[in-house]
């Protein structure tokens, strides 16, 4: 078993290759229980944990990261601007600050690339029948430039985005002066997104994974689990050992700490291997699924790009 590698951005900055997903429920109960696998993942020897304002788990982190004793400056953080705050960039990212109790962080996206109403407290605004309350401005462009400034506070170290796709990377680096360093997306063997991979590393964009196993739709994949036997594995190693092959970033959330310390074990695969997993692409998401109108959060999938 190979220890996790490391990828370099295109500004310096080293980012561990697998991380720990933060999303968990948000009332307290949950958060409390975050802090658990927080902790437990940071003893397992994660150094490279995702979690996200409208997750709830900041507070968590920070307080799991405290109890750990492990040094600030060895974890790499990622957290992310709300869809429904574009419109106050420089206060939510403080307000991720705040909630971590941490004087900066590694690494922060545009959790969405379109923006929703602001309302204090609500993280996804509807209106009165029920539909997400989209808002045409600020543009995803405008927004961007708003992230970039935060690069002169010295409280990020990197700057990224999340669920763009080629389109809107290409729309979005014709005006931008930062090129982000970081595009967050669903991707896993049934959604292997080659072309945006691929497009985002010309471009110099590390791709990081988001469901990055897939769930069990996945995982119980025969050839998975025929790949799994043969290295002798768990499903889960095999299809993170595939988004490190492609030199992709991978965020899986555990709370489970044997699951944990596995999930940062990886075998190395066969070039062929490889090309197997690769092979099972099917554009299929098990996890943002556009709705019966072919929208996701009030958003087409030709705005998408999807």
């Amino acid at each position: 078993m190979s220890s996790v590698p490391t990828y370099t951005l295109n500004n310096g900055v080293k980012i561990p290759a697998i991380g720990l997903g933060g999303a968990a429920g948000r009332d307290e109960k949950e958060k409390e229980k975050a802090r658990v696998w927080f902790l437990t993942a940071l003893q397992a020897g994660y150094r490279h944990i995702d979690v996200a304002q409208i997750y709830g788990t900041e507070e968590a982190l920070g307080k799991a990261i405290r109890e750990s004793g492990v040094p600030r400056e060895e974890i790499f953080i990622t957290t992310k601007l709300p869809p429904s705050h574009h419109t106050r960039v420089a206060e939510s990212f403080q307000e991720s600050l705040d909630n971590l109790g941490l004087d900066y962080v590694d690494l922060y996206l545009i959790h969405f690339p379109f923006g929703l109403a602001y309302e204090k407290g609500v993280n996804f605004p509807t209106n009165p029948d029920g539909t997400p309350k989209v808002v045409d401005s600020p543009t995803f462009v405008e927004t961007w430039a708003d992230v970039e400034k935060l690069l002169d506070t010295g409280k990020v170290r990197a700057i990224g985005v999340s669920n763009f796709s080629v389109k809107n990377l290409e729309i979005l680096l014709k005006s931008a002066k930062v090129v982000p360093t970081a595009n967050q997306v669903e991707l896993h063997p049934y959604l292997a997104q080659s072309d945006l991979v691929e497009y985002s590393k010309s471009k110099g964009i590390v791709t990081t994974a988001y469901t990055p196993t897939g769930y069990q739709t996945v995982l119980s994949d025969p050839t998975i689990a025929e790949l799994a036997d043969k290295y002798g594995v768990s499903p889960a190693q095999i299809v993170l050992a595939w988004h490190v092959a492609r030199g992709v970033v991978a965020v899986p959330k555990s709370s489970n700490k044997e699951r944990q310390k596995q999930n940062i074990a990886l075998p190395t695969l066969e070039p062929s291997d490889v090309a197997r997993i690769s092979s099972l692409d099917k554009g299929e998401r098990v996890c943002n699924k556009p709705d019966a109108d072919g929208k996701f959060f009030g958003i087409t999938k030709e705005q998408l790009g999807w």
